[in-house]
C-alpha cells in the first residue's frame, strides 16, 4: 500500500471519528442550529473574499466557534465549511485536507479556551487566529506533497512550503486583521447564545417531597435571616469576579458590560460599593470604564447611570462622556422611548438617579400612565398583554417620578392577581415561574408601598431558590445564568427598588473608625479614582436586542424572553486555501513545477512575498487604528 493511500485512509478515519464524536455528544436542536448558522458564516466568509487570493475569514470563524462553544461544535463547523464552499470553488483531493485542517483549527480554539479560561483579550485572540492560518497552510503544503506524488521527503516539503510562504502570510495576516477588528464581538454573540442554552434540570421525582417541604415553610422569613442571605449572595457574587474586574453571566464566562452592570447593582443592593470589590487590582467600575465605546444604546446608558450612581460616581463626567445628556437624546416627543414601556420606565428611573427633577420627567411619566392596560398591568408596549416584569419596572418608574397614585394602586392589584400559589411570578405572565420575574414584581410592589403579604410570599419563594453557597437559582428546575439571576434577586430580597442611593464605601468607613490617616487617604484616593476616573463606562446589552440580556428574566424560553423581558436599563467570516492545488496558476504546486521546468530563480515569488507582507502590514495597521479610534 502506498504512503499516499495510508495518509488518505488516516485522514478519512480522522474525519469520520470527528463527526462520530460530535453525534455521540447528543447536541441539542439549538446547538445544531447554531452550528449550521456558524458553518454558513464560515462558508460566506470564504466565498465573499474569494477575489482576494488567500484572504479568508473561515479560519477566524472556526477558531472562535471552538473557543466559544467547545471542541465538537468547533470541529463540525470547520469540517463542514470546506466541502460546502467547494461546491462553488471546486472539489478535489484537497477537500478532505481542508476539512481536516479547519476541523483541527476548531479543536485548537477549544483548547485555547481551556488554557485561558476564555479570558483571552482582543490582541491575543487575533494572534491565535494568525498562527492558526500558518498551521493550516503547513497542513495544506503537506497535502500538495502527498496528493501529487513524487519524492516524499522533508527537503521537498520545505521547498513547497518556501514557495507557498507568500500565500500563507496573506492568509495569516488576514486572519489577524479580521480577528482584531471583529473577533471579540463574535465571541460575545456566540457566548451569549450559549448562555441561553444552558439549563440544569433536576429529577421530577423529588417534586412531591419538595412541594411538601415548601408548604411546611413559613411564608415570611425573618428580616435578620434575609439580611444574612443577601450578604451571602453578595459574597458569592464577589467570588465570581474575573481578573479584569468584570463579571460574566456564569462564573466561568468572560466578562461583558451587561452582566457587570447587573452585578454592580446587585452588590450595591447587598450593601457593597463596587469600588471596594477588586480582583487583580481591577474593580467593576474600572472594567465598565474600559468598555465605554460599547455603550451606545439607551439601554446601555440607562443601566450605566444606575450602576454609577449607586457607586457614588458622576455619570455626567464618565470616561469623558456625559451619559445623562446622551440618554436624553433618545426620548421621543411623547415622552416615551420608541413606544416601549420598559425602556421608558428605565429612562425615568435613570434620570431620577442622575438627579433630574421629577417635574421635567412628567411627560414620560404621563406616557407610562396612559400605557397601562385595562387589567392594571403593563406589557412591553402600550396595548400588549400585561406581564409582571414590565409592571414591576413601570411601578418603580412612577414611584421615582412621584406620580403613582391610583395608577400604581391598579398595578399592585394586577400583581396580586398574577401571583402564583407558590408565591412566584411567571415569565410573560404565562410562562415559567422564575426568580427574576418574581424579583421584578417585588421591586415594583415595594416601590408602590410594600405589597403586604404578596411581597412576603414572593420573598419566601425567592429564599427557597437560594443554594447552599449563597447564589439564587432561576427556578426549582433550572440553575441557568446564576450570576445574572443572583444580582437581580438580591435587590428584591433586600426590598430595594431602583434607583439606589449611593452605597457607602467599606474602606472609608474602616479608615474613619480606626482613625488611620494613611488608610483614609488611600480610600479617598480610590474614591476620587471612581468619581473623577469618570472615564469609564458601564452598561448593558443593547436595549431591545433579541438574545441580549434584558432587565427581565433570564429566558428559560428565549423567544418569550426576547419579547417580554424588560430591556436593560431598559431591559438591555474565505478563498481557496493558501496552498490548495486547483487549476489556479498561482498555486504552490504549479509554481514549483514551472520553476523546475524553467529554471526560475524565484524572483516572482519574492516580489509576491514583499507585496503580500506590505499588504498585511497595511491591513493590520488599519485594523489597529480602527480599534484605537473606537476606544478613544
Amino acid at each position: 500500500m502506498s504512503w499516499q493511500a495510508v495518509t488518505f485512509a488516516g485522514l478519512g478515519l480522522a474525519l469520520i471519528g470527528g463527526f462520530a464524536w460530535y453525534e455521540r455528544s447528543r447536541p441539542t436542536a439549538r446547538l445544531v442550529a447554531l452550528v449550521a448558522a456558524l458553518a454558513a458564516l464560515a462558508v460566506a466568509g470564504r466565498l465573499v473574499l474569494a477575489p482576494i487570493p488567500n484572504l479568508v475569514a473561515t479560519t477566524d470563524v472556526v477558531l472562535i466557534t471552538g473557543y466559544a462553544l467547545g471542541a465538537a461544535p468547533g470541529f463540525a463547523v470547520g469540517a463542514l465549511a470546506a466541502p460546502i464552499s467547494n461546491i462553488w470553488l471546486g472539489q478535489g483531493p484537497w477537500t478532505a485536507w481542508q476539512m481536516a485542517g479547519w476541523g483541527m483549527v476548531g479543536l485548537a480554539g477549544a483548547a485555547l479556551a481551556v488554557l485561558t479560561s476564555r479570558r483571552l483579550g482582543r490582541f491575543g485572540l487575533a494572534l491565535a487566529c494568525g498562527l492558526a492560518g500558518f498551521a493550516y497552510g503547513a497542513l495544506l503544503d503537506l497535502s500538495v506533497m502527498v496528493g501529487y506524488g513524487g519524492e516524499q521527503s522533508l527537503d521537498r516539503y520545505l521547498a513547497i512550503s518556501t514557495r507557498s510562504l507568500p500565500f500563507n502570510v496573506v492568509h495569516a495576516a488576514g486572519n489577524f486583521a479580521i480577528a482584531l477588528a471583529a473577533g471579540p464581538a463574535l465571541v460575545r454573540m456566540i457566548s451569549r447564545y450559549r448562555t441561553r442554552m444552558k439549563f440544569t434540570w433536576r429529577p421530577a421525582a423529588a417534586a412531591p417531597l419538595l412541594l411538601a417541604a415548601l408548604l411546611a415553610l413559613p411564608w415570611h422569613a425573618p428580616a435578620a435571616e434575609a439580611k444574612r442571605d443577601a450578604e451571602a449572595a453578595g459574597s458569592w457574587l464577589v467570588s465570581t469576579q474575573n481578573s479584569d474586574g468584570g463579571f460574566g453571566a456564569t462564573p466561568e464566562y468572560p466578562s461583558n458590560p451587561s452582566m457587570t452592570g447587573w452585578v454592580i447593582l446587585g452588590l450595591e443592593g447587598a450593601g457593597r460599593n463596587p469600588l471596594d470589590v477588586r480582583r487583580g487590582g481591577e474593580a467593576p467600575i474600572s472594567y465598565l470604564r474600559s468598555q465605554i465605546s460599547r455603550l451606545r444604546s439607551d439601554g446601555d446608558l440607562e443601566r450605566t447611570i444606575l450602576a454609577l450612581r449607586g457607586a457614588g460616581v458622576d455619570p455626567r463626567h464618565f470616561a469623558g462622556k456625559d451619559l445623562v445628556a446622551n440618554l436624553r437624546r433618545y426620548r421621543d416627543g411623547d415622552g416615551s422611548i420608541d413606544g416601549q414601556v420598559n425602556r421608558t420606565a428605565f429612562y425615568v428611573i435613570a434620570m431620577r438617579a442622575a438627579g433630574v427633577d421629577a417635574g421635567s420627567l412628567s411627560r414620560s411619566a404621563g406616557w407610562l400612565r396612559r400605557a397601562q392596560a385595562r387589567d392594571g398591568g403593563w406589557g412591553v408596549q402600550a396595548g400588549a398583554p400585561s406581564d409582571p416584569d414590565s409592571t414591576g419596572a413601570a411601578l418603580q418608574a412612577l414611584a421615582a417620578a412621584g406620580s403613582g397614585g391610583r395608577t400604581s394602586a391598579r398595578g399592585v392589584r394586577y400583581l396580586r392577581r398574577a401571583q402564583r400559589a407558590n408565591g412566584g411570578f411567571a415569565l410573560a405572565g404565562s410562562g415559567v415561574v422564575n426568580s427574576q420575574s418574581t424579583a421584578w414584581a417585588v421591586q415594583g410592589l415595594v416601590a408602590a408601598g410594600g405589597g403586604g403579604s404578596t411581597t412576603a410570599k414572593s420573598i419566601a419563594y425567592l429564599e427557597r431558590q437560594r443554594a447552599s453557597d449563597g447564589h439564587y437559582r432561576y427556578s426549582p428546575s433550572s440553575d441557568q445564568t446564576p450570576v445574572w439571576v443572583t444580582a437581580q434577586v438580591v435587590l428584591a430580597v433586600e426590598r430595594r427598588p431602583l434607583p439606589l442611593a449611593a452605597t457607602p464605601r467599606r474602606e472609608r468607613r474602616a479608615a474613619e473608625g480606626a482613625g488611620a490617616g494613611a488608610s483614609a487617604a488611600s480610600s479617598s484616593a480610590e474614591a476620587g479614582a471612581g468619581t473623577a476616573a469618570a472615564s469609564g463606562s458601564g452598561g448593558s446589552p443593547a436595549a431591545g436586542t433579541a438574545g441580549s440580556p434584558g432587565a427581565g428574566p433570564s429566558p428559560a424560553e428565549p423567544s418569550a424572553a426576547a419579547a417580554q423581558a424588560p430591556q436593560a436599563g431598559g431591559a438591555s467570516a474565505t478563498t481557496p486555501a493558501a496552498t490548495e492545488p486547483t487549476e489556479n496558476a498561482a498555486s504552490p504546486l504549479t509554481v514549483a513545477t514551472n520553476a523546475a521546468e524553467r529554471g526560475d530563480d524565484g524572483s516572482d515569488g519574492v516580489l509576491y512575498a514583499i507585496g503580500a507582507a506590505t499588504a498585511a502590514v497595511a491591513a493590520a495597521a488599519a485594523a489597529l487604528a480602527w480599534y484605537r479610534r473606537r476606544r478613544a
